[in-house]
């Protein structure tokens, strides 16, 4: 998960400190059934990286929406996929045609 911090969210950090905002992210994807591997802040376009790990993707949903909610902060979820799910891939039956094909 990436997220943007609002100038309101800037602020809550800035008055409760980093540590306040991972313990906060922890217990959210701990009420989800997930685990926070990794809570780091960043300089550039996103403010916070947090790597969690999720039971399925509606749980990854209902944590970015909850936390977009709050309207501090902006988030988007990447999920990412193990080598593993990479190898069923191919194994998969799919239809696909080109456009105007």
């Amino acid at each position: 998960m990436r997220a943007t911090c609002t100038a309101d969210g800037v602020r809550a950090v800035l008055k409760e400190g980093g540590n306040s905002r991972r313990d906060a992210v922890g217990a959210l994807i701990e009420g989800l059934s997930g685990s926070l591997e990794a809570f780091c802040f960043a300089f550039g376009e996103d403010d916070v990286y947090a790597i969690i790990d999720l039971p399925d993707n509606a749980s990854a949903a209902a944590a970015s929406l909850a936390v977009s909610a709050t309207g501090a902060t902006r988030s988007r979820v990447t999920v990412l996929v193990t080598p593993d799910e990479v190898d069923e891939a191919p194994g998969k039956t799919t239809d696909c045609r080109a456009p105007g094909a």
